[in-house]
């Protein structure tokens, strides 16, 4: 009961949860203050033998002065603290030529503790302990103070000189400097910051009420001087001059708050909740001055975590519970951190005692908690698309039933492979069918074959070595792509590795097992090719080692090499490429078949692409599929890609004399982008057709970023700043979706056809299309659908967002004579609500 009522008497007193180092100087400016108010009084007044007033009613002046002076105070926050204004100078002046400079300690003691214990009791709710620092410390400083102005000259009673207002100059400067060092030093100690800002701040606002204090206290001492009359005019001044300085300090404070307010809410712009979240302890701790501030998160599975920081600059975080529904104590704001329904948080900040919350504080708290809910609320969106996006990523590259890489990341990372190996380098490709893979699905169930596919898939991962490549491509087929096949040994040593790895997985996998109750033996059929990496991709790989595996089941043997007398489609190909030849330089055979992507909300064209035809005069109709693969891994590349792009630009330039600005769009082949000549030959292609840069898109694959070649980076960032535009076609296939945009500069994405295919039947293919509207509308990229051919896939786009689409629903592709009209009918039906695209200003 005893230690209770103790703790009671010093929280009461203001003692409790004061530094020591705070009470030690409060101590000795008390003792001090007290030291020189009892030895002033001491001294010799020489005061005249006729004068006027008597001593005593001196002294009540200077009581009274001082008094007064502390009542008409201003404040305003400073750092952690509030500092206080008064008239402090003004009535320092004043009493040093009324009142014997002796007596002024005790005068300020006097007139000072009683003026701030009126203000504790009527307004501040200040400790005891507080009112006895301010009080002192306003001693200890008048007591410097008189003793600097009487050391300079006698300011009693003395005659108005030059010598006389120098001495009152340099006593007032020293209360000044006094009085701020002890205020700053005190905020210091009790909020561990340094001493400087706030000093700075205090002497900051006090300065233009400073020089106004002498320039009054000396008008005081003139009109005394003259005659006190004139004195009863000086009211009105000093009611305007307080009016002054209050506008004054005001502006200066808004202008200081708006500043800290931009720069604390501009800090709130991260992407992660851990930024955001420590971005808004420090700019709440600097904003308002607090002592303490938690921000307190709300996490989507139901968790709490919270993030705090007080004045040492430290914060630290931990999970907790659903946070109290508390009420604030008076030093305390607390506000919800809510987006529409949503509650994401809650902010708590703890003012200092000495500085409560104002009604201006709860305004600047409500608008930085709705800037902190937004900011986390972003946060959290981002990172669920993070999670959307990645796991999509996954989903789009790996087979949901063994895990293994599926045909396009086999395809895709294989390419990549092969591009980083030395152009004769070796690498071998094992194609794998599992053998009555169909009797055990009829007979035993699905079930027992896709058991019998994971069994094949652990058995090849165990396999594999680092460095290859292993994946299923479908059905009971699996790829193992070989990338260190030994060198050394002759031309036939490659091969004859590749063939001792096939016969040793074929062992392998025929050691006997228990599919579905049932013992059997696992046996394949692998068919081998070896090739120097320079030479083939991936698909054509593929390619000859099926023709191998099936060249081992019909021989009867579990493994076979591909055998190049026995592919026709190999010498087919080169007659493809020789008549290839003959089409560019014919000019009438390669022709264009442009496609519209309109606006889904207005109808507007937002683009055309421009694919390829080949009238073929033996084979007939060609379509890109025919003989796009071959070109890419030819010598022809080059020329055919300029072929194109002259064709598209020609087209282009038609529109733009018909007032048509619509872009055209061309695909590009991943390995055009190894040619540093690229950007200057589209460059010219563009001056000489006079199409500018902004309306040609190339279209990339998400396969560019797996290089790791600098020339890719180095054109693509070429043909950015010529202000040419890029697109990512097939965007979801690849490996990487979001590691690429966040590589590669680009201004669209097209979701690929075959999730949009299957995004009303596939909660996954619907998630990825989601993902990927939400992702481009986060980097302010346009989104196009690919393939849409119904009026249901329209509608479901426009609901997910997608503001763009193209497909056999709006238009099949044309000829080139036949495209203007629409566009110029398309255009002319949605001119009233038609927006620029991107490259002219629109996100």
């Amino acid at each position: 009961m005893t230690s209770g009522r103790a703790g009671d008497r010093l929280v009461r007193l203001g003692v409790r949860g004061i530094p020591g180092r705070v009470l030690l100087l409060t101590a000795a400016v008390a003792l001090t203050a007290l030291a020189a108010a009892v030895v002033g009084l001491t001294l010799p007044t020489h005061l005249p033998a006729d004068d006027p007033l008597p001593g005593p009613a001196r002294f009540g002046l200077g009581v009274a002065a001082f008094a007064v002076a502390q009542l008409a105070r201003l404040r305003f926050r400073a750092g952690s603290g509030m500092v206080s204004i008064t008239w402090g100078e003004a009535a320092l002046i004043v009493c040093l030529y009324l009142v014997p400079a002796g007596w002024l300690p005790a005068a300020t003691l006097l007139g000072a503790g009683a003026a701030w214990t009126t203000l504790s009791l009527a307004a501040d709710r200040r400790p005891p302990l507080e009112t006895v620092r301010i009080a002192t410390s306003l001693t200890a400083a008048t007591a410097l103070a008189g003793t600097v102005a009487t050391a300079l000259g006698a300011p009693l009673l003395a005659a108005p000189t030059p010598e006389l207002a120098l001495a009152l100059l340099a006593g007032s400067v020293t209360y000044l400097l006094v009085s701020a060092w002890l205020g700053g030093a005190t905020v210091a100690l009790r909020h561990g910051v340094p001493m400087g800002p706030p000093l700075i701040a205090a002497l900051r606002g006090k300065l233009l009420m400073f020089v106004g204090n002498v320039a009054v206290g000396l008008g005081v001492v003139a009109l005394l001087e003259i005659d006190a009359r004139w004195l009863l005019l000086l009211p009105p001044v000093l009611w305007l001059l307080q009016q002054t300085y209050r506008h004054r300090l005001r502006a200066d404070q808004e202008r200081r708050t708006w500043r800290a307010f931009a720069e604390a809410t501009a800090a709130l712009n991260q992407l992660d909740e851990r930024g955001v979240a420590t971005a808004a302890v420090t700019g709440a701790l600097n904003l308002f001055g607090a002592e303490l501030v938690d921000v307190d998160v709300a996490r989507g599975d139901g968790r709490w975590r919270r993030y705090r920081g007080d004045t040492s600059g430290q914060v630290v975080d931990r999970e907790i519970g659903p946070p109290a529904r508390l009420g604030p104590d008076e030093h305390e704001l607390v506000r919800p951190l809510t987006v529409g329904a949503t509650r994401v948080g809650e902010l708590r900040v703890h003012f200092p005692r000495s500085a409560p919350p104002s009604a201006r504080d709860q305004d600047a708290v409500a608008a930085f908690s709705d800037a902190l809910a937004a900011a986390l609320h972003d946060a959290a969106t981002h990172r669920e698309l993070r999670l959307v996006t990645a796991r999509s990523s996954y989903e789009a590259v790996h087979d949901p039933l063994t895990g293994l890489l599926n045909r396009a990341a086999m395809l895709s990372k294989g390419d990549q492979a092969l591009r980083q190996r030395a152009h004769d380098h070796p690498v071998a490709l094992l194609l794998l069918d599992i053998d009555q893979f169909k009797e055990v699905n009829d007979t035993l169930g699905h079930a027992a074959g896709d058991q019998l596919l994971r069994l094949g898939a652990n058995r090849l991962g165990a396999l594999t070595r680092s460095g290859d490549l292993l994946g299923r491509l479908g059905g009971d087929e699996f790829a193992l792509l070989l990338t260190s096949v030994p060198v050394l040994g002759g031309r036939t040593a490659p091969m004859a590795y590749a063939l001792r790895q096939a016969r040793e997985i074929a062992e392998r996998m025929a050691a006997p097992t228990e599919v579905a109750g049932v013992r059997m033996s696992v046996e394949v059929s692998v068919g081998v090719v070896v090739a120097d990496a320079g030479t083939a991709d991936l698909t054509e790989l593929l390619r000859r080692a099926d023709i191998a595996m099936y060249q081992a089941k019909e021989g009867g043997g579990s493994v076979a090499a591909y055998d190049s007398s026995r592919d026709a489609a190999s010498t087919d190909q080169l007659a493809l490429l020789a008549e290839l030849r003959e089409a560019l330089a014919a000019d009438d055979q390669l022709v264009l078949a442009l496609q519209p992507a309109v606006d889904l909300a207005t109808g507007a064209p937002t683009g055309v692409e421009a694919l390829i035809r080949w009238r073929h005069p033996r084979r007939g109709w060609l379509g890109p599929s025919d003989f796009i693969r071959p070109v890419e891994n030819s010598e022809q590349l080059g020329t055919f890609t300029r072929y194109v792009l002259d064709k598209a630009l020609a087209v282009a330039a038609d529109w733009a004399r018909a007032g048509l600005d619509v872009p055209i769009s061309v695909n590009l082949s991943a390995r055009s982008l190894l040619d540093p000549r690229l950007p200057a030959e589209i460059g010219e292609a563009l001056r000489r057709h006079q199409v500018p840069p902004r309306r040609l898109v190339l279209e990339i694959t998400e396969t560019v970023v797996m290089s790791e070649l600098e020339i890719i980076d180095e054109v693509l960032a070429t043909l950015r700043s010529m202000g040419v535009q890029l697109a990512v076609d097939d965007f979801g296939t690849g490996f990487s979706s979001l590691a690429f945009v966040t590589r590669i500069a680009v201004d669209e994405l097209k979701v690929d056809r075959s999730f949009v295919i299957r995004m009303a039947d596939s909660p996954e293919a619907a998630a990825i299309v989601r993902a990927t509207v939400g992702l481009a509308h986060e980097l302010g990229l346009r989104v196009v659908a690919e393939g849409v051919e119904t009026a249901e896939q329209r509608l479901a786009l426009a609901e997910l967002g997608c503001t763009a689409a193209q497909g056999y629903h709006f238009f099949k592709p044309m000829p080139a004579d036949k495209i203007g009209a629409v566009l110029g009918s398309l255009l002319d039906a949605a001119r009233p609500t038609v927006l620029p695209l991107r490259a002219d200003g629109a996100s």
